[in-house]
């Protein structure tokens, strides 16, 4: 089992988690392609839109993807690929600055969110997963 991070606005989140999908890197297959079934996948958000979003810089949904299956979407001119991914109900959005993560810990630690999917240590994702579930 690993722990994924994926980047994504929170407007395109919503919409795969309504879904019950995982779409990454613009629709690419090859991020996809890295994930296994059992693989935890948490998406951060910078943003709350792609274009002209207000930034937001927070985990924005969590999920345990359910299979191996990735296929292509036909959206007319956009031919996503996408793969089952089964969300945790009630997640909270959590800030990313309110966590003490090896992830921040470095100095430019944003430029490696770029490659819009990264390895989490599994330390990080507890602390992630568990601030997400809290509701208090």
């Amino acid at each position: 089992m690993r722990f994924w991070l994926g980047v994504v606005c929170r407007d395109h989140v919503r919409r795969g988690t309504g879904l019950g999908i995982a779409q990454l890197g613009h629709g690419r297959r090859d991020g996809l392609a890295r994930l296994s079934p059992g693989d935890w996948l948490v998406y951060y958000s910078p943003r709350t839109s792609l274009r002209g979003g207000t930034p937001l810089q927070a985990f924005t949904a969590i999920g345990e993807v359910a299979e191996d299956e990735i296929w292509q979407a036909d959206e007319g001119d956009f031919q996503p690929w996408r793969r089952r991914v089964s969300y945790v109900e009630d997640a909270r959005e959590t800030r990313i600055m309110d966590l003490d993560l090896a992830l921040t810990r470095e100095r430019a630690w944003g430029n490696q969110l770029r490659r819009g999917l990264v390895e989490l240590t599994e330390a990080d994702f507890t602390q992630i997963r568990s601030a997400m579930a809290d509701h208090s």
